[in-house]
């Protein structure tokens, strides 16, 4: 379908993406300033403290992804959007505004279930709103707003670091915070524009204000046909969605590639690297600004791969991609690994890390989304996203407590090694267990995937 209303679309796509703007600003963000709020508050000496500020977001992330889809649900996807939007906007001013320790880790934690519920709930809005022809690049969308957030936040730390120790320390790591308040605020805005998902309406019977939205999107015979489409897919299963349904037997076999598609997504390692740049360039032989500048590099790579996944995704396919980058990504890791091993430093570590992000950056960073936001019925999408999402957390989770242990134990070039085994096998579920899923209507996914 080429012919459909591609401002409108557009634009709620973009809003929606928003969500994940912010998601990677924040998630980065603490980043840059953690040097600084340590000395503030005292505990650049206490690891137990230093931790607990570092991980205590994801808890956060970890609760709103699991409370997110019984509430896409029950309130509908464009509510949730908007109390997203609220608690980023409030946390991105209260974790620059505490000059005591504990209701700064209270503001993160707040921050933390924001950023779980816009993960899933953007990229799952978006596919429920986009044409099928371009449902690959319209959820890509959030990914690229990831990316720009994770950019933002690297370049708004690198421009506020200041040779001034007193500022650093006194007002440097919370304006590195607030800086987000302004896009969360247009974000609360702009999204209290946009229209409720069609699909929601129509599952919850409100057919007449579904139809509306979809003759927007690609007119009367669109509507239609999108509509029947719903309704023969939803003819054939009467059954109340939610987690019962969504682990039942026809729903095991997409849950299971969704849930090990999530983990992988983190246990790739790709995030070691946005988490721990600072010493992985340091003990690649950079002084801190030398890392600083390396870490922005990083950032741009990361961007500008993302714009081939949105050319290529609606193209090469979903699967085709995720195979690259699983199988790319292995090798890159061998080979890193072995540059440690041998102590090499300088400019060729740089090359490497840049390669590993650029090849996340067009394959498992944003098709991952796609893949979770497309293969999911109707009727468990929202609770399936949210299940998806929260696996992905908690492999996140691991995946940031466990560096350190495993840098310590095995080494950096041992670490690496082990991330390139985990792609390894990951390209192999891939080539086994993943279906393709470009130019099909959901309601078709449905229909091939659950049996």
């Amino acid at each position: 379908m080429g012919n459909y209303n591609k401002r409108f679309v557009y634009f709620i796509c973009l809003v929606s993406a928003m969500g994940g703007l912010l998601f990677g600003y924040d998630w980065v963000v603490i980043g840059g300033a953690k040097i600084f709020y340590e000395q503030y508050f005292g505990i650049a000496g206490v690891p137990a403290m230093q931790g607990l500020a570092m991980s205590i977001a994801l808890a956060g992330c970890l609760i709103g992804a699991l409370t997110a889809g019984m509430l896409a649900d029950r309130l509908g996807r464009k509510p949730l959007l908007l109390i997203s939007a609220l608690i980023f906007a409030t946390t991105a001013y209260g974790t620059g505004a505490f000059d005591t320790f504990a209701p700064f880790l209270i503001v993160r934690f707040l921050g933390g279930i924001a950023i779980g519920i816009a993960s899933g709930l953007s990229p799952m809005y978006i596919a429920e709103v986009a044409p099928a022809s371009v449902r690959g690049r319209l959820v890509s969308l959030n990914q690229l707003t990831i990316v720009i957030g994770i950019l933002g936040a690297q370049v708004v730390n690198w421009l506020l670091v200041s040779d001034d120790p007193v500022w650093n320390e006194q007002m440097a790591w919370r304006w590195m915070f607030w800086a987000a308040a302004f896009p969360a605020s247009v974000f609360l805005v702009l999204a209290a524009f946009i229209p409720e998902s069609p699909r929601w309406l129509a599952m919850k019977g409100r057919r007449g204000h579904a139809k509306a939205t979809l003759e927007r999107i690609g007119g009367a015979d669109y509507a239609q046909k999108e509509l029947r489409s719903f309704d023969e897919a939803n003819a054939q299963r009467q059954t109340e969605g939610g987690l019962r349904l969504l682990f039942s037997k026809p729903y095991r076999r997409v849950l299971v590639i969704g849930v090990v598609m999530a983990m992988f997504q983190q246990w790739c390692g790709t995030n070691v690297i946005f988490n721990y740049a600072q010493e992985i360039f340091q003990s690649a032989g950079y002084d801190v600004d030398n890392t600083f500048i390396n870490i922005v590099v990083t950032g741009i790579a990361n961007l500008i791969f993302t714009f081939v996944a949105i050319y290529t995704v609606d193209r090469l396919g979903r699967r085709a991609l995720m195979l690259v980058g699983a199988g790319g990504l292995a090798g890159i890791y061998f080979i890193l690994g072995l540059c440690y091993y041998l102590e090499v430093s300088g400019v060729m570590m740089v090359v490497l890390v840049v390669m590993a992000i650029a090849c996340y950056a067009m394959s498992l960073g944003p098709v991952t989304w796609v893949l979770l936001s497309e293969i999911f019925p109707n009727k468990v999408r929202a609770v399936a996203v949210a299940t998806g999402t929260f696996a992905l957390w908690v492999a996140s989770c691991t995946l940031t407590y466990t560096f350190p242990f495993l840098n310590a134990a095995l080494g950096t070039s041992g670490t690496f090694w082990i991330y390139a085994a985990i792609c390894t096998l990951g390209f192999v579920f891939f080539l086994a267990r993943l279906p393709e899923t470009k130019g099909k209507s959901l309601e078709q996914l449905e229909d091939e995937l659950v049996k």
